[in-house]
């Protein structure tokens, strides 16, 4: 098979990995800058030009569309399945996981559980009652399109919450509000979803002093053992958003385990040091089944 990952930096661990997973199990690997493409669309149907030439024969793609480039990442992607290759996560639930509020309002129609969430419009004078919607201080201000912990904030009390808030609006800036959940104790679970399982987990510790447990502002990660109610939270989550790879991040409260959000691009270095999984084998394989089942069933539509 021929596999492409749509990656802009092929020094990532990520890209580095899935690269060497796909040769390992036997198969051509591209890498693809899926931020220079040319999309072709006309009457002779969908094509894909990629400096200077069209591609052709691609059996299957791994998208790893940065937050920055989600609307011509995800239009890439959407060209790809077009012409018939197959999408380890398809485009439509890529958008769907990038709108953090989006993706909020799927889950709690699913009935998992999360952090008591608050979104309001630019009101004047509506930053203490957004304060109370999710029980007062202290409680989470993030950005909507804020990634890896940047535009997070936790503010102590009430009267900072509502300054935060104030302050976020006199910029135009979308926002919504969480309540704390002060028995995680500034650490969170990272589920490594694949094809309907769980093939990893870890749990990230954020550094002395910090609330955000995210790797890259300093978190450690360690192996942990999922409960059940973990394991199905985790699962209901990608399912709900119709990823079939995705890294859920959940919170261990004393109600049970709460969705943070869910990634359609999850990265593997954290998750592969920690637990020592190769799960870019794991998706390897998923792709294997993917084209195989798209084989058959185009066979079978003859």
């Amino acid at each position: 098979m021929k596999i492409a990952i749509l990656s802009r930096n092929p020094n990532l661990y990520s890209t580095k990995r899935l690269h060497q997973a796909i040769v390992e199990a036997g198969h051509e690997a591209l890498i693809i800058n899926h931020s220079i493409c040319d999309l072709i669309i006309e009457q002779d149907g969908p094509s894909i030009i990629y400096k200077g030439e069209m591609i052709t024969g691609v059996d299957a793609i791994i998208p790893r569309i940065g937050a920055s480039v989600t609307f011509y990442g995800t239009a890439v992607v959407r060209q790809f399945e077009l012409m018939g290759s197959f999408s380890v996560v398809n485009s439509q639930a890529i958008v769907r996981s990038r709108d953090k509020l989006r993706s909020l309002q799927i889950l709690s129609k699913a009935g998992l559980g999360m952090p008591k969430t608050a979104f309001t419009n630019f009101s004047k004078g509506g930053e203490k009652q957004i304060v109370e919607h999710v029980g007062g201080a202290p409680l989470i201000i993030k950005l909507l399109e804020g990634t890896q912990g940047l535009g997070v904030v936790l503010a102590e009390t009430k009267k900072a919450g509502q300054s935060v808030i104030e302050a976020f609006h006199g910029l135009k800036a979308r926002i919504i509000v969480q309540e704390f959940i002060k028995e995680a104790k500034g650490a969170d679970i990272r589920a490594f979803v694949v094809n309907g399982k769980v093939v990893g987990a870890m749990k990230r510790q954020g550094a002395e002093g910090e609330f955000r447990s995210n790797l890259h502002r300093g978190g450690m990660a360690t192996v942990i053992k999922l409960s059940r109610a973990e394991k199905a939270a985790a699962l209901g989550a990608a399912k709900a958003l119709g990823l079939d790879v995705a890294g859920v991040d959940m919170l261990q409260s004393a109600r049970g385990p709460l969705i943070l959000e869910v990634n359609s691009s999850p990265g593997l270095e954290g998750i592969e040091k920690a637990t020592g999984i190769d799960i870019a084998g794991e998706i390897v394989k998923f792709i294997e089944l993917g084209v195989k089942k798209k084989t058959t069933s185009r066979v079978n539509n003859q």
